[in-house]
């Protein structure tokens, strides 16, 4: 049973990722219905989001070249530092510091009490209003080219507020850029390729602390992680297959139309979970 619930969280994870409907509070929330009856972990959640980041590196391969190539020929002399793909990967260096540090403070706190899921509940339900309110006052003018340093270190802070189970990587990141005048397309693409460095960051990071220590710390016990090596590759593989036909659905669907849709399901998702929580259908 674990590798069929695992299967099913990585196709959540696959499903949720690139929505901005937040993966990391589906997981939370889907894993108290599965068998174990537990929180995947943060550390299972890190892991596959491997495979969907290696879906978004499939999915904007050549972007991704064209920028790394850049960016290097930049630092050397051999391209001008003003061209917009080298300028492009200074700017996903700039904006991938803020998840970086927030990250390695709250360390902790990511992995325990922030994922409490009143805390989901209410996330869910406020960033959900937010992008329902920068979608409608939205400019919309603005292109990739058009983004500043600013604006990258802005686009920053709101993907580091996604440690935050129920804030959403792509959904925080997709609400400042439209608040900032971006066209939704461009705010997504930022927001992708924005993501890459700190999910992959992470996700390997979680692979190392599982191989050096493959329990959790619990006061003075040691409990087992909810789902072995194999379990997690295997949803890892799952979430990768499923976010790259998300991934394609996803950018084609906002280039024609609103994010109204994902705003609903926020807040019913939001407004379920508080209830299911005050009943004890699920806890905390």
């Amino acid at each position: 049973m674990d590798l069929i619930n695992a299967i099913i969280l990585g196709l959540v994870q696959g499903l949720t990722e690139f929505l901005p409907i937040s993966s990391s509070a589906h997981l939370l929330i889907v894993g108290q219905f599965l068998g174990t009856g537990d929180d995947p972990g943060a550390r299972f959640t890190a892991i596959t989001q491997i495979g969907t980041e290696l879906a978004v590196i499939i999915f904007f391969w050549r972007d991704i070249v064209r920028i790394i190539a850049q960016w290097a020929k930049s630092l050397v002399g051999k391209a001008p530092r003003n061209d917009p793909d080298a300028r492009m990967g200074w700017l996903i260096i700039i904006g991938s510091i803020p998840i970086v540090v927030l990250g390695l403070l709250f360390q902790d706190q990511i992995e325990t009490v922030l994922r409490n899921l009143w805390i989901t509940a209410i996330m869910l339900i406020v960033f959900g209003i937010l992008l329902g309110i920068a979608d409608a006052v939205g400019a919309k003018r603005r292109r990739l080219k058009d983004l500043t340093y600013p604006h990258g270190i802005l686009y920053g802070f709101a993907q580091a507020l996604a440690l935050i189970p129920g804030v959403s990587r792509s959904g925080g990141t997709i609400t400042m850029g439209l608040f900032l005048g971006y066209e939704r397309k461009a705010a997504a693409r930022y927001a992708f390729l924005l993501a890459i460095p700190a999910v992959l960051g992470s996700g390997f990071y979680q692979v190392y602390k599982s191989i050096a220590d493959p329990c959790l710390e619990a006061a003075t016990n040691c409990t087992p992680e909810v789902f072995g090596p194999f379990e997690t590759l295997a949803a890892t593989v799952v979430a990768f297959a499923v976010g790259l036909v998300v991934i394609a659905f996803f950018m084609s669907y906002i280039s024609r139309r609103s994010f109204l849709p994902f705003v609903i399901y926020r807040l019913v998702l939001g407004v379920a979970l508080m209830i299911m929580l005050a009943t004890g259908v699920l806890v905390p």
